[in-house]
């Protein structure tokens, strides 16, 4: 068995609330991405989409050393792969309703929606997720440099 699969088998028993079938199969398609050298740090589960009455829609996400993967399992046949590097994460969002949280990355092409999480559940991933990627996002910040060239001064001087 695959620890992504252990990992997220794990995050189900600690958060029981959480919706999310066929972990076994959506952790095969993060498996199936991992580049050599990734080391998989945290794994939860939910629902990809905005709804939290659709329960179709179950997803594993994993922490990655390098990178935040969500992996879906097709019913049928193929699966979806998302990738948010630390260069692409802006913000994250925790909404808390009556039974389930709802988690929102927000990324600069777009916002991944993650629904149907257990409260409590949804806390410890954002822990992981937002301090993971605050350590990672200081390896991308450019230098700050004073000069500023000829185009600050003259906006400066209209200002």
């Amino acid at each position: 068995m695959s620890s992504v699969y252990e990992m997220a088998k794990k995050f189900k028993k600690d958060f029981p609330g959480t919706i999310a079938f066929r972990i076994k199969k959506h952790s095969d398609v993060i498996e199936r991405h991992l580049n050599p050298g990734e080391k998989v740090l945290y794994v939860f589960c939910g629902q990809k989409n905005t709804q939290s009455y659709m329960f179709i829609n179950s997803c594993v996400v994993a922490l990655t050393n390098k990178r935040i993967i969500i992996g879906q399992k097709r019913v049928m046949w193929g699966y979806f792969f998302t990738t948010i590097t630390p260069d692409l994460f802006n913000d994250l969002k925790i909404r808390k309703g009556l039974i389930w949280s709802d988690i929102e990355i927000d990324t600069i092409r777009e916002n991944v929606y993650l629904s149907n999480i257990n409260p409590e559940g949804a806390i410890e991933a954002e822990t992981n997720i937002t301090e993971f990627m605050m350590k990672e996002k200081k390896k991308y910040k450019e230098p700050e440099t004073n000069t500023g060239g000829k185009y600050a001064r003259k906006f400066k001087k209209s200002s």
